[in-house]
């Protein structure tokens, strides 16, 4: 009986540990929050954000300086979406708003979450994502998609982006998820970055892991080598999401706050 009972206890203890073990290899490192934006004034904060140029791709296609598209308003963010009735000369039957800290602010080794909600529509693209300083040229410098939702959708695409998961199309490992999100409310969107992983969650749920690997394949974890800065928009049709219907516009997304963790040692 005693040996039993020695035998029990040694089993339980073993269990315990590598259940604590495994426990702290999962948990968060212990974070210092050391930047916030929480929109508390009338105005963009110019010192921190630019408006997002009209660019070529899909992504970028629509995007206007116009005012229409942008508010500061009860401490949040407002970018939108709307059909093209402001602007005569411009040719985009659409018009979309978005804000980065390129060239202001970016983002090393730590956490970064957005506190959120999307008002829907058809043909909606919303986006919370990453880009290198300094980038070598996509998509050799890597991506970071923290947040994307295509038009009604109850679930948010995060996904990592490089020359290993784009150019020579390997998922190994797994470089995308999708997780739920409360589709009519505030979702709070967060990334950690790592000198070897990219740790994704949702309302403080981890939803992906992303690693570095040994591996002879070009630039499978380029994410380390530099500082990122953030892109926050709104985006209307374009391949992946498919066609606008301009009756379930306008498109929104109110921005809470964003917050950027240092990790401590």
């Amino acid at each position: 009986m005693k040996k039993v009972t020695f035998l029990f206890i040694a089993f339980a203890l073993l269990c315990g540990i590598a259940s604590c073990s495994e426990k702290k290899e999962n948990q968060s490192p212990r974070l210092q929050l050391v930047w916030e934006e929480n929109f508390d004034g009338s105005t963009i904060d110019e010192a921190v954000w630019s408006k997002i140029p009209r660019g070529k791709s899909d992504w970028n296609n629509t995007m206007s300086d116009h005012d229409a598209l942008y508010e500061v308003r009860e401490g949040n963010l407002i970018l939108r979406g709307i059909s093209n009735t402001v602007l005569p000369d411009d040719p985009s039957p659409f018009l979309t708003g978005g804000v980065y800290t390129k060239g202001k602010k970016s983002f090393g080794e730590g956490r970064l979450e957005i506190n959120a909600r999307l008002k829907g529509a058809t043909g909606a693209w919303p986006a919370f994502w990453m880009l290198p300083d300094n980038s070598p040229g996509w998509p050799k410098g890597g991506e970071i998609d923290i947040m994307e939702r295509l038009n009604y959708d109850s679930v948010a695409y995060q996904t990592v982006h490089s020359n290993y998961t784009w150019k020579l199309g390997i998922d190994d490992p797994k470089h995308g998820t999708t997780a739920a999100i409360d589709p009519d409310g505030y979702n709070v969107y967060a990334v950690e970055k790592h000198r070897d992983s990219l740790v994704f969650f949702i309302n403080g749920k981890h939803s992906l892991t992303y690693p570095r690997i040994e591996t002879d394949k070009e630039g499978q974890f380029p994410f380390s080598e530099r500082e990122f800065y953030l892109l926050l928009d709104m985006q209307l049709g374009g391949n992946w999401v498919g066609e606008v219907d301009p009756g379930t516009l306008p498109a929104e997304m109110y921005i809470d706050w964003v917050r950027f963790y240092r990790f401590e040692e």
